[in-house]
């Protein structure tokens, strides 16, 4: 369980974002549990507050988030399959098989890495972003 708060600016920002064909691009992987849960199922993100024990996965999906700014998690941490949910698998192991090879730090005082959907490839470096 994480504590988690989704004020109403915030929610306002976000779904006007949204209905303008913008992206929302969370920092941290707690800000996407955070607006995933004050998501409805409609995707309308409401001022929300407490405590989320929501896991992110591939399955499930996110209905809100369109990336994720993150720092390098452990190739075994269940974060993973959040980052993976927003960008897929393919992009997730092209960027950390790049990570492992490279001068990166790892953990929360490393280095951090934008994850995009598929969508949004970068075909000069990975297949996928």
């Amino acid at each position: 369980m994480e504590w988690y708060q989704v004020p109403e600016a915030s929610a306002r920002l976000i779904n006007a974002a949204r209905a303008g064909g913008g992206r929302i691009v969370a920092v941290g992987t707690t800000a996407v549990r955070a607006v995933e849960s004050a998501a409805g199922p409609d995707g309308v993100v409401r001022a929300a507050r407490g405590r989320t024990d929501l896991v992110v996965t591939p399955r499930r999906g996110v209905r809100v988030i369109d990336g994720l700014l993150t720092g390098l998690h452990e190739p075994e941490a269940s974060p993973l399959l959040m980052l993976e949910a927003v960008a897929g698998r393919a992009s997730v192991e092209c960027a950390y098989a790049t990570a492992v090879r490279g001068p990166y730090l790892w953990h929360e005082f490393g280095d951090a890495h934008l994850i995009l959907p598929e969508e949004n490839a970068h075909p000069g470096s990975c297949s996928s972003n």
